[in-house]
């Protein structure tokens, strides 16, 4: 058997008194969440933008992330929720496809904000960043409890886990890709590119499109990851996993190209006027939700 190269050996169990244990991978994903969720506000101030609508529109992803996630996850499980569908429903089996997931956290989000009068296409503009930089920074937490590791490899960046653990994934000693590492680090740099981009000029975020761009790449490097995973192919060399990436990639393209399409015209029938600008002059002075 290949010795792995890099080899953790810690406990992935943060004990606090006799009774209460947390996994360091959930402390890691919790700071990663409220460190986004931070910076996601003050750049809606630094724009104009209200930030308590921030917490309606994150409240309103949760449904649609979990809906979306659990029948990606049926699909990805076909075998296994066949005879029993109604298993899907069942707390108790944990399990979410985080490409669907994103897919109904979107829609639901986006239904949400439009509930609030808040401008849609202003909030996808601006959260183009701080949702890549989520999704990246997100992966690479599962290191901390040896989740999402790969086929097995005995290359020099394969990672192995020792110990009791518990740990994430099946057979965690033998050396593999880190399948998670791959998607997490390839995310964050298109974060930094998209900053870059912002800075330079190139890219703007005055509508949805940045915020289906930033997604569909994020899709693109996952489903590129997914040829690491242990999951059996089955479109050409993708699992099913990398299908549905490949499918949310290919979606968020149709949504650019329709809205960049309809874009002129929507600004020679309003003068040229920005798309999705609130009435109010004010974002402060908008009437309570």
């Amino acid at each position: 058997m290949p010795i792995a190269v890099i080899a953790f050996d810690f406990d992935p169990l943060l004990r606090l008194g006799d009774d209460l244990v947390v996994r360091w991978q959930t402390v890691a994903l919790a700071a990663v969440i409220a460190a986004v969720l931070l910076v996601a506000a003050w750049l809606a101030r630094r724009d104009g933008l209200r930030p308590d609508d921030l917490l309606y529109i994150v409240v309103g992803v949760v449904p649609g992330a979990v809906i979306g996630g659990r029948l990606g996850y049926a699909v990805v499980h076909l075998d296994a929720f066949s005879d029993a569908p109604l298993a899907i429903l069942d707390p108790a089996q944990p399990g979410l496809e985080l490409a669907a997931a994103v897919l109904g956290g979107l829609l639901s989000g986006a239904y949400v904000a439009s509930l609030l009068g808040a401008p849609v296409a202003r909030w996808a503009g601006l959260l183009a960043v701080p949702l890549l930089i989520a999704l990246g920074a997100g992966k690479l937490t599962m290191m901390l409890g040896g989740s999402g590791q790969g086929l097995p490899d005995g290359g020099a960046w394969a990672t192995a886990y020792l110990g009791p653990g518990p740990w994430g994934s099946l057979a965690p000693e033998l050396p593999s890709h880190p399948s998670q590492a791959y998607e997490g680090v390839g995310t964050l740099l298109m974060a930094v590119g998209l900053i870059v981009a912002l800075a330079a000029g190139v890219a703007h975020g005055p509508d949805g499109r940045l915020l289906l761009a930033a997604i569909g790449g994020w899709a693109i490097v996952r489903a590129i990851a997914s040829l690491s995973w242990r999951d059996p192919a089955v479109v050409g060399p993708f699992g099913v996993g990398g299908v549905l990436a490949i499918a949310l990639a290919i979606g968020c393209l149709a949504g650019i190209v329709a809205m960049t399409v309809r874009r002129p015209s929507s600004d020679a029938a309003s003068g040229g006027s920005p798309v999705d600008t609130p009435a109010w002059p004010d974002p402060e002075a908008r009437p309570p939700f």
